[in-house]
């Protein structure tokens, strides 16, 4: 090694020691420039802190996306509960209950044996427009009270006890105002509600007056 250094120092006319610093120095920084150039193609080294660090951190947001998650689940379930029972089932109590107002105030002001529990209303058989009733859906009287499905369907019940498979109930109430005139009340309200909440009722008054 030494004699070829000192050859080829000969030949180029310079030192060997320095000529031999000169090649040191060069390897090293070749050298330098491979460790660069492979560094680069591998990318930054990922240490085992890092790849824990990463894990914590996926499971820390999954953990926030299932709680976010939750929260509107339970948002969606009581605005369908409050859709279902203040916008659906309030709508239609109101609405049977409007039937039921219109089939008692076209009888006559005396009348008292009309039975509107059916439809079409027969001349006998109920109870028209006499004083009598209750405006309690827990208590209703005998004769001014009536049941419809599910669908609004009006289902036969001639006696206290309700059909089974009723679903909205109408009762009524008919009072003595004066001489001249009758109140009329009617409630319609459902069997149950969703969720525990209070069961959507509709509740309309008129007045009759003699001799309309």
């Amino acid at each position: 090694m030494k004699l070829l250094l000192t050859e080829r120092a000969s030949a180029i006319g310079g030192n060997p020691r320095r000529l031999m610093k000169r090649e040191r120095v060069e390897r090293a920084a070749t050298r330098e420039r491979n460790d660069v150039s492979q560094a680069g193609c591998r990318g930054p080294r990922r240490s085992r802190n890092d790849n824990g660090s990463t894990l914590v951190e996926v499971i820390v947001a999954m953990l926030i996306m299932a709680t976010l998650a939750a929260g509107l689940l339970s948002m969606s379930a009581i605005a369908l509960t409050q859709s279902e029972n203040q916008g659906h089932l309030a709508a239609r109590t109101a609405e049977y209950a409007q039937d039921k107002m219109e089939q008692l105030l076209v009888l006559s002001y005396g009348n008292s044996t009309s039975d509107t529990r059916v439809f079409p209303a027969t001349p006998l058989g109920g109870t028209g427009l006499a004083v009598g009733g209750s405006n309690n859906p827990a208590t209703p009287g005998v004769g001014y009270a009536d049941y419809l499905d599910a669908n609004g369907n009006l289902l036969v019940s001639n006696s206290a006890t309700p059909p089974a498979n009723w679903f909205y109930q109408r009762v009524w109430q008919v009072t003595q105002v004066s001489a001249t005139l009758k109140e009329v009340r009617v409630t319609a309200t459902v069997a149950r509600a969703i969720g525990r909440t209070q069961r959507p009722t509709a509740t309309l008054v008129s007045l009759k007056t003699d001799p309309f």
